[in-house]
């Protein structure tokens, strides 16, 4: 693992000017970070193949925004998962957590060799996150459309305690579904919350089958405009785009969200827009040709 990983210290934000514009801090340059996704992505396969359960199409699509925040962009110290002036990151679509569970187990949060007990009995790698029991989770998730409720609370205490920290939320596309996210983003445009950076891994898909057939949102951007956000569009595999959307959504006056458009099971072909792998581990088999791919 690069040393600059595993630091147990602040993670500092990238200064971004323009889009596909690579940054470079302490030696984090885009190439470093695409690399840092592709090993994500790696572990997600493992992890889930040796599980024989979880949802490798949801995780794929997040390893990029997850590497964008947890490797750029979001404060944070893997030795004291506590700072009181963390930022606050919320994983909203929690069936993804093993795309979570690998960018907090190569900051350092918890050793890599760990990944592989996902949904063991025991384990602190459960197949939705739990605050009480795995180092870097801030809310236990389970049943979808309640992150930006709990982002927005979070953000809203940030306020009154006069902190400068940041809350950022996940969301998945088909999760937005779900009328808690509305009136979250309703109340978070009210109160102006400022500190608070919605993303929308918007793949397309949900459990069963195309957004557009189950629950269309579209036009997904107009919504968000007219609830009060800030919108920002970006493609969800340019780590470069990431991290210029977060700097812009972080110099907003009011929430914004990032519409990240991404691929469901991005970088493994026969997972790529093949809802069959929402919630569908690999075979043994499956798993080696997707190593393969991802190498």
């Amino acid at each position: 693992m690069p040393a600059q990983f595993s630091k147990p210290s602040l993670v500092s934000p990238v200064d971004v000017a323009t889009p596909g514009v690579a940054p470079v801090k302490d030696g984090l340059s885009v190439a470093t970070l695409k690399e840092t996704a592709r090993r994500l992505r790696r572990h997600i396969i493992t992890m889930i193949g040796e599980a024989g359960s979880g949802h490798p199409g949801g995780s794929l699509s997040a390893a990029d925004i997850l590497t964008a925040l947890y490797f750029a962009w979001l404060r944070h110290r893997p030795a004291e998962p506590d700072w009181p002036d963390r930022d606050r990151f919320i994983l909203s679509k929690g069936h993804s957590a093993p795309a979570l569970y690998a960018a907090l187990a190569e900051c350092g949060y918890f050793p890599v060799a760990e990944l592989r007990t996902l949904r063991q009995p025991g384990s602190r790698l459960q197949g939705h996150a739990d605050r009480t029991c795995t180092p870097g989770v801030e809310m236990s998730s389970g049943s979808l459309g309640q992150g930006l409720s709990f982002g927005t609370g979070m953000a809203l205490a940030g306020r009154l305690d006069r902190k400068d920290y940041r809350v950022c939320v996940l969301l998945g596309d088909g999760e937005c579904d779900e009328g808690q996210v509305w009136e979250a983003a309703m109340a978070a445009a009210h109160f102006r919350l400022d500190n608070l950076v919605a993303i929308v891994d918007n793949n397309g898909l949900q459990i069963d089958g195309w957004n557009r057939d189950v629950m269309n949102l579209s036009p997904l951007d107009q919504k968000w405009r007219a609830f009060g956000w800030r919108v920002i569009e970006v493609d969800g595999h340019d780590i470069g785009q990431l991290l210029g959307a977060l700097e812009e959504a972080s110099q907003a006056e009011v929430p914004a969200v990032i519409i990240a458009h991404t691929v469901k099971g991005k970088g493994v072909s026969f997972m790529e827009n093949n809802v069959d792998f929402h919630g569908k581990a690999p075979t043994p088999a499956q798993v080696e040709q997707a190593l393969k791919e991802l190498a």
